[in-house]
């Protein structure tokens, strides 16, 4: 198996399946989570084909994102055997997949899991992440803020993006964090700076 070859293949089907994609989980958002668990596997020693593979597919069978999530991962792995990846290395990619969701409240066995998993968390946190919460909350018909309301793209940071900096799986991850963190905070008394001027 060619490793660089196979990649570049996922990133062409990837690309087919996300690039239309306006809810922020689209083809440059895999691919961003895709090199950040390159670069967090290299630095922590893990196995960098298998975190950066999984963090090409690691949205495919989202329930948000797929009618039919069972059917997707079905097409994802037949289409792993196609490029000749061996079925214990797709068995290793669906499981760390399998619970890399924030909304699942689980953490994957495998350190190129957890990795992915970190690397899709920095990817909704610090300026892309803001812009994504709002990308997302316009595509699902939120407002973008209303004291009065709980559902809103404000609210999502105080519920997820203001609690991911402490749920980092590694000491690489945890690093870039804590500056994406930090923008976030000072985004916010921005936005409140704004709102309530009269």
């Amino acid at each position: 198996m060619n490793e660089s070859n196979v990649i570049e293949k996922i990133e062409c089907y990837v690309k087919e399946l996300f690039e239309d994609d306006v809810t922020g989980h689209d083809y440059f958002h895999m691919r961003r989570v895709a090199r950040q668990a390159r670069e967090l596997a290299e630095q922590e020693g893990a196995d960098s084909f298998f975190a950066e593979a999984a963090g090409w597919l690691h949205d495919i069978g989202d329930a948000k994102l797929f009618d039919d999530p069972t059917h997707a991962q079905k097409v994802m792995n037949d289409y792993l055997k196609e490029l000749n990846v061996p079925a214990e290395r797709i068995a290793d990619i669906e499981a760390a997949i399998e619970d890399v969701s924030f909304s699942k409240g689980k953490v994957p066995d495998s350190l190129e899991g957890r990795i992915v998993q970190d690397a899709d968390r920095l990817d909704a946190i610090g300026a892309i992440g803001i812009a994504r919460t709002f990308a997302f909350g316009g595509a699902k018909g939120q407002l973008i803020y209303d004291e009065q309301q709980g559902r809103t793209s404000i609210q999502h940071f105080y519920d997820k993006l203001l609690t991911l900096k402490d749920k980092m799986n590694t000491e690489s991850a945890r690093l870039v964090a804590v500056e994406r963190h930090a923008f976030m905070e000072a985004y916010l008394k921005q936005f409140y700076r704004e709102w309530y001027t009269e």
